[in-house]
C-alpha cells in the first residue's frame, strides 16, 4: 500500500514539473540541512528574503540566482558522484542557511521552499552600510497602518489621483506612503515610479541637473491599478535633505499611455517626517 502511495505521489510531482518547468517556485517545504542534486536537472531553492551571499564548498557545484528573482537560487552538479560538500546562503533578513550537498542521479525534489524558521544559525549583523530586509518590512507595515496623514502633496490627471499620504523615518530610513487611486473605467498600468532631486527653475543656457534616488525597499509593489480601485505602496529610501532651490520629484509614468503624474516634495516636508516607533506586541509584558 505504501509503495502505491509513493508511486502516485511521485507521478503527481513529475506531472507538475513537466507542466511548469523552472516556474514552480512554491515547491516542497524541507529542512534546510540536506540537499540532493544531479548534473542533468536544476534544483531551485526559494528563500523568504533576497539572497545576499552564497558560498559553495566545492567547485563541483554550480549555483546562480534565478533571472528576475532575488530570492531564488538554482543549484546543479558540475560533475557526477562528487564528494559530499556544503552550501551556505545568507539572506537579506540576516539569516544564514547551511546545506549538505550529495549527488543523486534522480533527486526526489527539484523545487524547495525554505521557511523563515529553518535557519540553522542565529541572525547575522550586517555591516553598517547593510540593510536588514526584515526590519524594512516591519517598519513599512507600521508606516502603512500609521494614523498620521500628510496633506497637500498630490497630483491629479485623467481620473488618476496620486498622493503622498505619509512620510516617516526610522534609523536613517525614510518611508514614503504613496496612494494611487484610479477613478476611471480603464486599468492604469504602471511603467515606472521613480524619485529625483531636481532644480526648481531651469536657468536659460544652463543644463538642468537631475539626481535619481533608488529605493532600498518597496513594500506591496504594484504594477497595475485596476479601474475604480486604489493601491497604497511604501517606498523606503536612505535619509537625505534637499539643497536650496531644489525639490524631490516623485514621478509616476503610465505604460503605453499618457497619464503621467508627478509629486513635488519640498525640504521642509521631509524635515517634518514622523518618527516611527516599534510596536509592542506584548511578548515582554510578563518578564
Amino acid at each position: 500500500m505504501k509503495n502505491i502511495k509513493l508511486i502516485v505521489t511521485t507521478c503527481f510531482l513529475l506531472l507538475i514539473s513537466m507542466a511548469y518547468p523552472q516556474q514552480n517556485i512554491t515547491g516542497t517545504v524541507v529542512k534546510a540541512d540536506s540537499l540532493s542534486i544531479t548534473c542533468t536537472k536544476t534544483t531551485s531553492i526559494v528563500f523568504p528574503y533576497a539572497i545576499k551571499s552564497v558560498d559553495r564548498g566545492s567547485l563541483d557545484i554550480l549555483v546562480q540566482k534565478a533571472k528576475g528573482f532575488e530570492n531564488v537560487l538554482q543549484v546543479k552538479a558540475a560533475v557526477e558522484c562528487f564528494i559530499e560538500t556544503n552550501l551556505t546562503v545568507i539572506t537579506s533578513d540576516g539569516k544564514l542557511y547551511s546545506f549538505l550537498l550529495n549527488y543523486d542521479e534522480q533527486p526526489k525534489v527539484l523545487n524547495i521552499q525554505v521557511t523563515k524558521s529553518e535557519s540553522t544559525f542565529p541572525g547575522i549583523a550586517f555591516a553598517p552600510e547593510g540593510l536588514n530586509a526584515e526590519e524594512l518590512q516591519k517598519f513599512s507595515t507600521i508606516a502603512i497602518l500609521h494614523k498620521k496623514k500628510l496633506r497637500g502633496v498630490k497630483d491629479y490627471k485623467s481620473s488618476i489621483r496620486f498622493r503622498l499620504t505619509g512620510l516617516f523615518i526610522h534609523e536613517g530610513i525614510l518611508y514614503y506612503r504613496i496612494k494611487i487611486k484610479n477613478d476611471s473605467n480603464i486599468n492604469y498600468d504602471i511603467e515606472q515610479l521613480r524619485f529625483f532631486i531636481r532644480d526648481q527653475k531651469k536657468a536659460k543656457r544652463t543644463a538642468s541637473q537631475e539626481i535619481e534616488l533608488i529605493p532600498v525597499y518597496v513594500d506591496s509593489p504594484v504594477t497595475q491599478v485596476r479601474a475604480n480601485t486604489e493601491n497604497t505602496v511604501i517606498y523606503a529610501l536612505t535619509k537625505f535633505t534637499i539643497p536650496d532651490k531644489k525639490y524631490l520629484a516623485i514621478q509616476l509614468m503610465e505604460k503605453n499611455g499618457g497619464r503621467h503624474l508627478e509629486l513635488r516634495v519640498k525640504d521642509r516636508t521631509i524635515l517634518k517626517s514622523v518618527l516611527l516607533e516599534p510596536v509592542n506586541d506584548g511578548s515582554n509584558d510578563h518578564q
